[in-house]
């Protein structure tokens, strides 16, 4: 691309958009988890997918899959997954059906953590929406994001 090149097209200004309102409101979390928590909004985001598990048939998630959900690496996910652990937040243990599985649970101190979070999370992540919401290209994401629904 260089600079004589026409305008962007129409989908990469919307990609551009989206990637710029994923990154406002990630850091507005960020720095309200880390300013309240000191919990950054990965280790949130993984604690909050890991207290979704259950006991039983299908309940827990393999490493893969809980990276996928914190869409992360599965070595970023192994490195994090040590930090919370190291922390007291998380456990694992080996799958009692499968010894080469590992599974990984919340611990108590980290369910408690979650429910002290999630008030700031959500009070960060309305408060960073309304910001994008006055940018007139992100508005129409922000209505998106809003509606609870993604548009297939």
């Amino acid at each position: 691309m260089t600079a004589t090149d026409p305008a962007p097209t129409a989908l990469a200004q919307g990609w551009c958009a989206l990637s710029l309102l994923h990154g406002r409101i990630e850091a507005h979390i960020e720095r309200a988890l880390q300013a309240k928590h000191d919990l950054s909004v990965r280790e949130h985001s993984l604690l909050d997918v890991l207290s979704r598990q259950h006991s039983g048939e299908g309940g827990h998630l393999q490493m893969k899959q809980v990276a996928d959900a914190a869409v992360l690496s599965q070595s970023a996910t192994t490195r994090l997954v040590t930090r919370l652990e190291d922390r007291g937040l998380l456990e694992r243990y080996l799958c009692p059906t499968d010894r080469r599985g590992i599974y990984t649970n919340v611990t108590k101190a980290g369910l408690k953590l979650l429910e002290e979070t999630r008030p700031t999370n959500d009070a960060a992540l309305r408060e960073a929406l309304d910001e994008a919401n006055e940018r007139p290209e992100l508005a129409p994401l922000v209505k998106v994001v809003e509606s609870g629904t993604v548009p297939v």
